[in-house]
C-alpha cells in the first residue's frame, strides 16, 4: 500500500505484479525504480526481468561520448592540485589522480587502475602509513555499508565491510569532531588530511554515475604549508 501510494498505483496492482499475476509495462518498471531510488545497474536488471531491454549504458570514461565529462573530471582533479583528488568507480578502483595524489599514492606503492578497497584490505604498506589506523577503518565500514545499501547491497562492497571490521577493535573509536581527517606518515613526512566527494547529479550512464571524486584538504596549516611546496 506504501509503495501504491508513493508510485501513484493501486496496491492491488502492485500486488497483482508482486504475484506475477499481471505483467508490468516498460514505463510501470521505470515508474517503480523511480519510486524506489533504484540504482541504474538495478533498473537495468527489472527491465530485464520483465523482458525488455536495457536503456542505461556502461561507457569507459575515455569512450569518445564521454568526451564532455571526461574533460569535467580531468579538469576538477588538475584545478584542486596541489591538494590530492582522485576519480573512483563504485569498487573503488583509482581511474584518475591528479599530480600530488600520484606522488601520494606512489608512496605506498599504488596508482592508477589500482584498487583502494583492495589496499585497505591487504596493503600493510598502507596501513604503516596511516596514523590513526583504526579510527580510519571504522569510518570505512560505514561509509561501505552506506554505499552498498545504495547499490541494493553489492557484494564486492560487502565483503569489504566484513574485511575491514575484522581487523579493528569493537569501540567508541576517536572523539567526534568536524570532521575526520586521516593522519599520513609518508617518506619521513606527517601530514593530515580529509575529504569532499563530488559526483555527477544527472548522470544517465551507469559507470558515469558511479564515478566519485575524492577531493582531499589539508587539515592543519603545517600539512598546507607542506602540500604548497611539493
Amino acid at each position: 500500500m506504501d509503495l501504491g501510494l508513493a508510485a501513484n498505483v493501486s496496491a492491488r496492482h502492485v500486488s497483482f505484479l508482486e504475484t506475477g499475476r499481471a505483467a508490468p509495462s516498460r514505463a510501470m518498471v521505470l515508474q517503480l525504480c523511480q519510486t524506489l531510488d533504484v540504482p541504474l545497474h538495478g533498473k537495468n536488471t527489472l527491465l530485464q526481468a520483465a523482458g525488455f531491454a536495457e536503456i542505461y549504458s556502461n561507457r569507459s570514461l575515455n569512450a569518445a561520448d564521454m568526451k564532455q565529462a571526461r574533460e569535467a573530471v580531468e579538469w576538477t582533479l588538475q584545478k584542486h592540485d596541489p591538494y590530492p583528488a582522485m576519480a573512483l568507480d563504485k569498487h573503488w578502483t583509482i581511474v584518475k589522480a591528479n599530480r600530488t595524489a600520484l606522488l601520494l599514492l606512489s608512496a605506498v606503492g599504488l596508482k592508477e587502475g589500482d584498487s583502494l578497497l583492495l589496499a585497505m584490505q591487504h596493503s600493510s604498506r598502507l596501513r604503516e602509513a596511516i596514523g590513526n589506523w583504526p579510527d580510519v577503518v571504522r569510518h570505512m565500514v560505514s561509509r561501505l555499508r552506506t554505499e552498498s545499501a545504495k547499490l541494493g547491497q553489492d557484494p564486492v562492497l560487502d565483503d569489504a565491510v566484513r574485511n575491514l571490521a575484522a581487523q579493528i577493535a569493537q569501540g567508541e573509536g576517536a572523539e567526534a569532531s568536524v570532521v575526520l581527517s586521516t593522519h599520513y606518515k609518508m617518506n619521513g613526512m606527517e601530514f593530515a588530511l580529509f575529504s569532499m566527494l563530488a559526483q555527477f547529479g544527472s548522470a544517465e550512464d551507469i559507470a558515469l554515475a558511479d564515478l566519485k571524486i575524492e577531493l582531499m584538504f589539508p587539515a592543519d596549516e603545517a600539512t598546507k604549508a607542506l602540500l604548497l611546496t611539493i
